[in-house]
C-alpha cells in the first residue's frame, strides 16, 4: 500500500504580533504561534483543538495566507510537483498556492454577499482563477449545488433567503470550486442548530470521500471533533501540546491540559465518563505568559522543572507527539 501524499506541511511556523501596551510605552510581542509543525496528507481530517486564544485562528489565516509568519516554512502541494514554500513565494506562485487552499467560516451568513445572488457567489472564483466562459461557469456551479444538496434553481436564490444549515452548504460548495487539495474549517458547525450540525459534517465527510481534500477543522467542540478526525492537534498559548491520532488521543489522553478538555466534554455513557481534572485559574495572558511549560501554573502536576524548563514535543511512536516533561510517569 503507497504511502499517502502530503499535501501540506508546516515547519516550525510561527506568527509573533507587536501589539501596544500604553503611550510611549515599548510595544511587546505576543507569540500567537510559536513554532507549530505537522503534515497533512489527503483525504485526511487533522483537528485543532484549545480554549479561545491558544492559536487556531491564527493558525487558519496562516494556512490561508491570509497573513504571512513571522518564521518556520509553510509547504504546499503544487500542480502534482513537489512541494513550494509560501514563505518563500513570488507573487505569481502565491496565487497559484492559494488556489489549492479554501476556508469555510464559522458564519455562514456574514461569509455571503447578502446583494449577491448564489450563482455568482460560486461562479465568482472560478471567473477569477479560470479561462472558462459564463456558461461552462454557470454549469460548475449548478453541479456543485447538487453535490452539497441544493436544487439547480436556488442559485437564483439570495442568501437571506435560506437556512443556516442551507447557506453553510453553500460555503462549502463554494470553497470547492476550485478543486482545492485542503480546506481550513473555522468552527463550521457551532452557529448551527445540534440536528443541521450532523446533516453538515456528514456531507463534508462524503466529500472527502468523493474529492480527496484534505481538512483542517478548528473546533472547541470535541464530540465533533471525536465523529470527523483523523488526527488531532491539542494547542496552548501557540504551542502544541499533543498531537495524536483521534483513537489514541480520545481513549488515552497523554498531556495534562488533553486530559482536562475532555473532562470537561459531556458524555451521555457512563463508561466514556472522566474524572473531572479541571485547571487551576485561566489562560495566561500572552503578552505574559509563564516561564518554563506554559501551562505549568494550572496544571495539578507540575514540579520545578516545568517552572524553568520549556518541553520539547516527544515523539512517543504510534503517531503520538507529546510536550510534557512528566508524560513517562503519569502515565
Amino acid at each position: 500500500m503507497s504511502e499517502p501524499t502530503v499535501v501540506l506541511e508546516s515547519q516550525a511556523l510561527a506568527k509573533h504580533y507587536a501589539v501596544s501596551t500604553g503611550f510611549l510605552k515599548p510595544k511587546a510581542r505576543v507569540r500567537a504561534l510559536d513554532g507549530v509543525s505537522f503534515t497533512l496528507a489527503a483525504g485526511r481530517t487533522l483537528a485543532v483543538v484549545g480554549e479561545s486564544g491558544c492559536g487556531k485562528s491564527t493558525l487558519a489565516r496562516q494556512l490561508t495566507m491570509i497573513e504571512a509568519p513571522t518564521g518556520g516554512a509553510l509547504l504546499l502541494a503544487h500542480a502534482g510537483a513537489a512541494r513550494a514554500d509560501v514563505t518563500h513565494a513570488d507573487a505569481a506562485l502565491k496565487q497559484q498556492l492559494r488556489r489549492q487552499v479554501q476556508m469555510v467560516f464559522q458564519n455562514p451568513f456574514a461569509s455571503l454577499n447578502p446583494r449577491k445572488k448564489i450563482a455568482h457567489a460560486l461562479e465568482e472564483p472560478l471567473a477569477i482563477n479560470t479561462d472558462l466562459s459564463k456558461a461552462a461557469r454557470g454549469e460548475k456551479a449548478r453541479a456543485m449545488m447538487a453535490r452539497v444538496g441544493l436544487r439547480p434553481e436556488h442559485d437564483a436564490r439570495y442568501p437571506h433567503m435560506f437556512s443556516g444549515g442551507q447557506r453553510q452548504r453553500i460555503a462549502i460548495a463554494r470553497a470547492l470550486m476550485l478543486a482545492p487539495a485542503i480546506v481550513v474549517l473555522d468552527e463550521p458547525v457551532s452557529a448551527l442548530d445540534v440536528s443541521i450540525q450532523a446533516q453538515v459534517l456528514n456531507l463534508l465527510m462524503d466529500l472527502q470521500d468523493e474529492t480527496r481534500v484534505a481538512y483542517v477543522f478548528i473546533s472547541h467542540n470535541l464530540a465533533v471533533v471525536e465523529l470527523i478526525a483523523d488526527d488531532v492537534l491539542v494547542m496552548y498559548l501557540g504551542k502544541i501540546v499533543e498531537h495524536s491520532p483521534k483513537a489514541a488521543l480520545f481513549a488515552s489522553p497523554r498531556h495534562p491540559y488533553t486530559r482536562a478538555l475532555l473532562a470537561s466534554t459531556p458524555r451521555i455513557a457512563v463508561d466514556a465518563r472522566r474524572q473531572r481534572q479541571v485547571p487551576i485559574g485561566e489562560l495566561p495572558s500572552p503578552l505574559n505568559p509563564p516561564s518554563g511549560c506554559a501551562f505549568h501554573p494550572r496544571c495539578p502536576f507540575a514540579v520545578e522543572r516545568c517552572r524553568i524548563e520549556v518541553p520539547a514535543l516527544e515523539d512517543l511512536g504510534g503517531g503520538q507527539r507529546i510536550a510534557c516533561h512528566r508524560v513517562h510517569e503519569i502515565g
